[in-house]
């Protein structure tokens, strides 16, 4: 005689399958919504770039710095104030983002805080990075606009005490370039002094050799990917959904069989 169906084993079967709906249709809605934030940050570039160059002054609206929007600005360059962002990595060689304010106007103390270029990093023990010279002051200088300093994940956020922040005052006793995980420009206009600008600008090549790279990364608009991860997750939603069918047209069709061989019926 066959042995009798564990209901115990169907149920946790069914609950399990449940689950795993569950789950997998919420992976797939998430890669969709990566998706979209994707498409936007795409659109967001198209239509900065789009737009005719945009020149910088005090006076300059800030609707007007779109971010991706290529900008000009002049006026004089504040290496006193330089910063090294530390942990930028470009091809695979650890290094530091060069970042150095441009003084548009002496009287109100406005500036745009300019980055500037990568260079590599120094070999332990062997000091401070040789920082290239700035341009001469008046000369106009290219790059595209975002929001704020690209942020990097502070691990040592999480516990502990945070080696990299900005010092108080700027500039640094003893002439030491801070090196700092991220720079927001509301701490870098309070130890600077200057009046920001709401926008950085991510300077282009000038064509001469300065000793920086001028190679930007830009964020990931792969949409296409995560649509296609989205369609695997909600596919295999879909045969667990069948399974759980399966299982349960199992159970059902085993307790009508039960049913009709009871006597007792």
């Amino acid at each position: 005689m066959a042995r009798p169906h564990s209901t115990r084993y169907t149920v946790a079967a069914l609950l399990l399958l449940g689950i795993a709906v569950v789950i997998l249709t919420s992976l797939g809605q998430w890669q969709l919504r990566r998706a979209d934030e994707r498409r936007a940050i795409l659109a967001a570039i198209e239509a900065g770039r789009k737009q005719a160059p945009l020149v910088l002054a005090p006076s300059t609206p800030p609707g007007d710095m779109k971010p991706w929007r290529v900008a000009q600005a002049s006026g004089s360059w504040l290496p006193q104030f330089s910063v090294l962002l530390d942990n930028r990595n470009h091809e695979g060689r650890p290094g530091y983002w060069l970042a150095t304010p441009l003084l548009l106007d002496d009287a109100s103390h406005t500036a745009v805080l300019v980055l500037r270029g990568w260079l590599p990093r120094v070999i332990q023990g062997q000091g401070q990075p040789v920082l290239p010279a700035t341009l001469p002051d008046g000369q106009a200088i290219k790059g595209e606009l975002s929001e704020r300093v690209p942020r990097m994940f502070e691990l040592w956020s999480l516990g502990g005490q945070d080696t990299s922040s900005l010092p108080a005052t700027l500039p640094v006793a003893g002439g030491a370039v801070p090196q700092v995980q991220n720079l927001p420009l509301d701490a870098y206009a309070k130890a600077t002094g200057l009046t920001l600008l709401p926008t950085v600008v991510s300077q282009f090549g000038t064509g001469a050799d300065d000793g920086l790279v001028h190679d930007w990364p830009e964020p990931s608009v792969d949409f296409q990917k995560n649509t296609f991860y989205a369609v695997q997750w909600f596919s295999f939603a879909l045969f667990a959904a069948i399974a759980w069918l399966v299982v349960l047209g199992g159970a059902i069709k085993r307790m009508r069989q039960r049913a009709s061989n009871d006597p007792a019926a």
